[in-house]
């Protein structure tokens, strides 16, 4: 199948899948990703056919982790694996795809051996800082809290955070858990240029509403 074919096929299939994604792993998510991806790969080298696939495919499985609980990770591996072997790609390309998404998620502490899985898990970690990232991470609480409330579906590991009585409370856990730590858990030396900035921006973000929490808490 042509690339360009196989990128649009994939692309089409991912967003139906995540049509109904409540949080922040939608398809706005998925194409920042792919578009991080190329702008590292253009730094540091790595197989465009492999990362593309693997960024339009690394959360295709985070809807059965909402309802199932588990690993989006590990979810959205085999869900690509059967995908593109359907699509006829060779096992060593599918392994190479799937590797790159089993290994990308923050949580999951593990650290990638190849280039194309550094490069993913960097983009990924990427989009989480930044105004993007404050962005993403209170849509990401408000969408959570609302499946508990709704669906009783409880995200044991986010509930510092998403679970907090007080949603600001939660966002400065949110802050101390991920973001912060972030820029250490890299791989690239382009994405570590591109953290610090982002992570700026967060940081003043944050102080801003320290600032205006106490000031309305000191009303009451």
């Amino acid at each position: 199948m042509p690339y360009t074919k196989l990128l649009e096929k994939t692309r089409a299939f991912v967003s139906s899948v995540l049509a109904a994604e409540p949080s922040s792993h939608d398809m706005a998510h998925i194409k920042r990703v792919e578009a991080l991806c190329l702008k590292l790969q253009k730094e540091e080298g790595g197989e465009l056919l492999v990362l593309r696939l693997a960024a339009l495919l690394h959360d295709v499985g985070v809807l059965r982790e909402h309802e199932n609980g588990g690993d989006h990770a590990l979810y959205s591996a085999e869900i690509a694996s059967d995908f593109l072997s359907r699509e006829g790609l060779s096992e060593a390309l599918v392994k190479r795809v799937v590797y790159c998404i089993k290994v990308h998620r923050f949580s999951g502490g593990h650290v990638p051996e190849v280039l194309e899985a550094q490069i993913l898990q960097d983009a990924d970690r990427l989009d989480a800082l930044g105004a993007i990232g404050v962005f993403r991470a209170v849509l990401s609480m408000g969408a959570l809290r609302m499946l508990k409330y709704t669906k009783g579906i409880d995200k044991g590991k986010s509930k510092k955070t998403v679970y907090a009585p007080d949603p600001v409370d939660g966002f400065y856990e949110y802050m101390q858990y991920k973001p912060s730590k972030i820029p250490e858990k890299l791989n690239t030396e382009t994405a570590k240029r591109l953290a610090e900035e982002r992570l700026k921006t967060m940081h003043l973000f944050q102080e801003a509403l320290k600032r205006e929490a106490e000031c309305e808490s000191l009303k009451t």
